[in-house]
């Protein structure tokens, strides 16, 4: 059965910005079947707005309409769950709740993030592993590779 994940906007942006790093390799994992992303309209949302901010684009030197193309990609190439359930995991940053939410709702074996300070330090949520896209890679092992 394949895996399922949940890359949370901090490893899309990371995958984004530096296509070779960790959080990229699984993109490209994930496009060559190591795993099922899963994502939400809310997390790609989130993703987009990041990308577009002019101190993300003139540091990164990106045009927003590569931005919004990369996020379109993901919104056609992952599985998109709705319906999330209101919930209260991550007390130290509520708005991260929908990070969370969607990887309940997808039914994620793993919720992948940068967020070391207020996700990672979960370590899991209702079976759900959260760890970061370094880990995950390792995870995977060689079907991430």
């Amino acid at each position: 059965m394949t895996k399922r994940a949940v890359l949370d906007s901090s490893a899309l942006v990371s995958a984004f910005i530096t296509p070779k790093g960790p959080a990229g390799q699984l993109l490209h994992a994930a496009h060559h079947g190591a795993f099922q992303l899963c994502l939400s309209v809310e997390i790609i949302e989130e993703t987009a707005g990041v990308l577009v901010r002019p101190k993300i684009t003139d540091r990164y030197r990106h045009k927003p309409h590569a931005a919004q193309a990369f996020c379109s990609g993901l919104a056609a190439a992952a599985l998109l769950v709705t319906d999330l359930p209101s919930l209260k995991a991550v007390p130290l940053d509520p708005k991260d709740d929908m990070i969370v939410a969607t990887a309940v709702a997808a039914r994620a074996d793993y919720l992948v993030t940068g967020d070391r300070r207020h996700l990672i330090v979960l370590g899991d949520y209702e079976g759900i592993r959260i760890l970061g896209p370094r880990a995950f890679l390792s995870e995977l092992g060689g079907e991430g590779r």
